[in-house]
């Protein structure tokens, strides 16, 4: 039996099934590879910028460097926190007072929020896939035994020859279903600890901006 040939005389419904599998595939292995790329890109180019953030005494300077690491968390979150202090700057002459902090932290919270979305986003369909497709794989199996013993009927016949194109056909609806699902929920639960890994990192560097920005131009 050639699974080509099963599958173009399985039935309309299982054929379907097996098209929405195909579509959660190729998608989840699109979005596999795009988080991936963004991912990688995102950590190591905020690392190059914390290595700069922590050498530099100069604020200024750290802001020219964040321009060119556009790929960065930790840049953006910066240039959020850099562009706040330094309109507080002006408007307060030097001292900086409680409330011009929490204003920064604000600044950066809003922005901090937007990184966290770009890093998310997507990922709920990997999530969905690995859900969904071991049932959509599990409904076209149900079908595919179905039309299998209404083909006994049909036939008058139990044989291996009635049954198998059915029970066959089936089987490729469960397999296609699970080759949906793993890759997807094993991307998933990686990439979310990676994520997990750079709000963590989101988080501290908001802490380290405001304990300087205190400690340079606090009253």
């Amino acid at each position: 039996m050639n699974v080509f040939k099963l599958i173009g005389d399985a039935s309309f419904v299982v054929q379907l099934v097996l098209l929405i599998l195909v579509f959660f595939s190729v998608f989840s292995w699109a979005i596999i590879f795009f988080k991936r790329k963004t991912i990688k890109s995102a950590s190591a180019q905020s690392k190059k910028f914390l290595k700069i953030f922590r050498r530099s005494s100069d604020l200024s300077e750290v802001n020219k460097a964040s321009k060119i690491y556009k790929l960065s968390p930790l840049a953006s979150l910066f240039q959020a926190g850099y562009r706040e202090l330094a309109h507080l700057s002006k408007s307060s002459k030097v001292n900086l007072t409680a409330e011009g902090l929490e204003s920064i932290d604000r600044a950066m919270a809003r922005v901090s929020n937007q990184e966290i979305s770009k890093l998310e986003n997507m990922m709920s369909f990997l999530a969905t896939t690995g859900s969904v497709t071991p049932f959509i794989g599990l409904f076209g199996t149900v079908w595919g035994i179905m039309d299998a013993f209404l083909n006994i009927e049909v036939q008058r016949s139990a044989s291996l020859v009635t049954v198998a194109p059915g029970i066959a056909e089936a089987l490729i609806a469960t397999a296609l279903g699970l080759f949906a699902a793993i890759p997807a929920v094993i991307a998933y639960n990686y990439y979310l600890h990676r994520i997990k890994g750079i709000i963590t990192e989101i988080e501290d560097f908001s802490l380290e901006f405001l304990s300087i920005a205190e400690r340079l131009y606090g009253s």
